[in-house]
């Protein structure tokens, strides 16, 4: 299978989940309701991870997650252009630092879509495994008394949980590839039709925590290097390359991470200031309209 499919279905993927976050948070922010702009941008989004589930078929989880990422940057000047405003020097910059940081992970690793179909066992113990982590997060989320903490743990919960989703969806997809009734055989898509409904709970949780500059950038972070950690240890996918070579790559994901980590920080502070100037805003436009009688 070449690479070149998959990796422009998880660009689609990436530049749709954008479009339809976008949508989502400005529509929130403006009506503090959900409406029929919301749904469309939900509409979206949905088409973007239906991007993204045919890209984790196609290819490597090495491959598509990294590319995921992407999603972050190309919300920049999505948000940009519903602020009416142009994305600063200092945005572009860590944009292109995450850009030249998936390229070069991407040419020098060069991942390859493995052959390995999931083993039954080592997803479970793997699936559980992570579970538990989840729970420890959850545990010390709701046990913490500082907004800050709590969104941090949702946020890394989250991102854990949608990593496992990932995997889960490319075994779903893997045993479909070879005959429906398979998928309906292995636990695999029953076990997605609760992980991924508690990333969402565990997202909006942290989301409902007021830290969303911290919640968010954890989220996006865990959410690649999970998927990425089960894609070699479940699936068997790895990069062949030497150990200096590996020692670099390690330095380029690091760089990436604290690149998304910063545009993270940058979308989640401007989606809290146009959620308080829309909330001042349907105050004034509450105190100035004439009382009912």
């Amino acid at each position: 299978m070449h690479t070149w499919l998959p990796a422009l279905l998880a660009i689609l993927a990436a530049l749709l989940i954008a479009l339809g976050t976008v949508i989502r948070q400005r529509e929130s922010a403006e009506s503090g309701a959900i409406n029929a702009k919301w749904w469309i941008g939900a509409l979206i989004a949905i088409f973007g991870f239906g991007a993204q589930a045919a890209a984790l078929g196609l290819g490597p989880i090495l491959l598509v997650q990294p590319l995921i990422v992407l999603a972050v940057l190309f919300s920049l000047p999505m948000e940009a252009w519903a602020d009416d405003r142009h994305p600063r020097t200092y945005e572009w910059a860590w944009g292109l630092v995450l850009v030249a940081c998936v390229g070069t992970f991407l040419v020098i690793a060069h991942p390859e879509q493995s052959t390995r179909r999931p083993d039954v066992t080592t997803l479970a113990i793997a699936t559980t495994s992570v579970i538990a982590a989840v729970a420890v997060l959850v545990v010390l989320a709701e046990r913490s008394r500082s907004s800050h903490y709590r969104a941090l743990f949702y946020g890394l919960a989250a991102g854990v949980l949608f990593g496992v989703s990932a995997l889960l969806v490319k075994s779903v997809i893997m045993h479909a590839m070879v005959s429906w009734r398979d998928v309906f055989t292995h636990g695999s898509l029953y076990v997605l039709l609760i992980v991924a409904p508690s990333a969402i709970v565990a997202q909006q949780r942290g989301f409902g925590a007021g830290d969303l500059q911290t919640s968010f950038p954890a989220m996006n972070v865990m959410e690649p290097a999970v998927a990425m950690a089960l894609g070699m240890l479940v699936l068997g996918e790895e990069i062949k390359v030497s150990v200096k070579t590996a020692l670099f790559l390690g330095i380029v994901l690091a760089l990436m991470i604290r690149s998304v980590t910063e545009l993270a920080k940058l979308a989640a502070s401007r989606a809290d200031t146009v959620h308080e100037h829309q909330l001042e805003s349907r105050i004034l436009k509450k105190a100035a309209s004439p009382p009912t009688p």
